[in-house]
């Protein structure tokens, strides 16, 4: 652990020697590391202006999770045919309030992919100024192609192992990639039954038992929030802009709503088989026919859309000409080379819809060129700023209108932007909004964990 001399003298020193030490305690777990990393990499400043965050082990308590769940999750296929999948949760840090993040069901999930969300989920809350701490959750449970009945007794069994680990006050999960209001029901119901209680333990519930209007709308539009702002700072705005946004599940979904809504012309959607690109804008209403009714692939959106739309297959959408990109797919998902051709092509604004969905060296690309680039830790945290107001009316047993809702949530993206631009400011990295968000994140984390002493 570092003392007061070798880290007010050298916090660089001390910032490498921890980076080594997270490799070598984490093997085999790459996307950690990178989320480590990038946060570490932009607090030196930090930690030569105030050099008590290094006394007390801060920065290595930071990155070790106060908890780290992995249980095994056996279930019935409806042939009778017994499956084991593994199941997790990491609850990060609690220091800001009860943990609180998304359950991911997807084949990649592994302990790795978990600890790298609940990492970003403690900056990512901690900068919604709300009461809330940072954990991730979920399982290499895939349910696409499995029916409601095999999604239920999964869900079922999951919840009969996780239900002892959460609670309105210690735990709050919510959902993420492959887990919507449906798994959410699910793991609900199995949580009420077997602790007989009603509370909002989970979020991201349907409207008609819990739920949040607003909610399923909530990261999209908070992306879409944020990127205006970006470009607000800069005098100009998303009205008459083409957009390309990556993905076709909620969060693109909405991203491209709100988009519209705001005089953008969203372009793009994408699968893990290709991507659509439609020179007359998303048609919306088809595309979530094709996705949240039929559950089927963009390529059949092109089919039905018509001659203004083509199906590219393996393609990738930062090939298309935009003025703003929003990659809302999954974890680096835009590489440097992605970054080159929206350079290329004029792109002023990049952000983040999907959890670091950007690789470190197309980062950098973006930043050199001089685009504002808003971080998902800053620019995606309006689905968990909803989830801790559902959790607010859940409390009170009360359900708030649409339009407070969206008030709120305007009012937190708005002040989440402010504090990362002033931020960055005050650490002589004007517009670095990636150094703006990772440090304002952090004084707050740093500051309650300090407070309450060395736990």
């Amino acid at each position: 652990m570092a003392t007061r001399s070798d880290t007010t003298k050298t916090p660089l020193h001390s910032l490498h020697r921890l980076r080594d030490e997270i490799e070598r305690r984490n093997p085999a777990q790459p996307e950690f590391h990178q989320a480590a990393h990038e946060v570490l990499e932009t607090l030196a400043p930090v930690l030569a202006a105030r050099p008590e965050y290094a006394e007390p082990g801060l920065l290595e308590r930071l990155v070790e999770p106060e908890r780290q769940i992995i249980f095994r999750v056996p279930w019935q296929d409806d042939q009778g045919r017994v499956h084991v999948n593994r199941g997790y949760r990491v609850e990060f840090n609690s220091a800001l309030g009860p943990y609180k993040g998304g359950l991911r069901f997807h084949p990649s999930v592994d302990l790795g992919i978990v600890k790298f969300l609940g990492f970003e989920q403690v900056f990512k809350n901690a900068l919604t100024g709300l009461g809330i701490g940072g954990g991730k959750g979920g399982s290499d449970f895939d349910p696409r192609g499995r029916s409601d009945a095999e999604v239920m007794r999964f869900c079922q069994s999951f919840m009969t192992e996780l239900h002892r680990h959460i609670g309105e006050h210690t735990d709050v999960p919510a959902g993420d990639i492959g887990v919507g209001t449906r798994e959410i029901g699910y793991l609900f119901g199995q949580y009420r039954r077997i602790t007989n209680r009603w509370e909002g333990v989970l979020t991201g519930k349907g409207r008609g038992w819990g739920g949040s209007l607003v909610r399923p709308e909530a990261t999209g539009y908070g992306n879409v929030l944020f990127a205006a702002a970006m470009l607000r700072e800069r005098g100009e705005d998303l009205e008459g802009r083409t957009a390309v946004v990556s993905g076709s599940g909620n969060v693109a979904l909405f991203t491209i709503e709100k988009l519209t809504a705001l005089g953008a012309n969203a372009v793009t959607c994408s699968d893990s088989g290709g991507y659509v690109v439609d020179e007359k804008g998303i048609d919306l209403g088809l595309l979530k026919q094709v996705k949240e009714v039929e559950r089927g692939r963009v390529a059949t959106y092109a089919e039905r859309r018509g001659a203004s739309a083509t199906y590219v297959p393996g393609g990738r959408v930062w090939e298309v000409p935009a003025d703003v990109a929003l990659p809302s797919a999954t974890q680096n998902e835009l590489d440097e080379k992605d970054a080159a051709a929206l350079v290329r092509n004029g792109v002023k604004a990049v952000s983040e819809g999907a959890n670091m969905p950007t690789t470190p060296e197309a980062v950098r690309l973006l930043r050199q060129a001089g685009v504002a680039f808003g971080p998902g830790k800053a620019a995606n945290a309006g689905g968990v700023a909803v989830s801790a107001l559902e959790m607010a009316q859940n409390a009170s047993r009360t359900a708030w209108p649409a339009e407070r809702v969206e008030d709120e949530l305007a009012r937190i993206i708005d002040g989440i932007h402010t504090v990362c631009h002033e931020t960055a400011d005050r650490y002589g990295a004007p517009g670095d909004y990636v150094t703006g968000a990772n440090i304002a994140g952090f004084e707050r984390v740093a500051d309650a964990m300090l407070a309450q002493g060395v736990i």
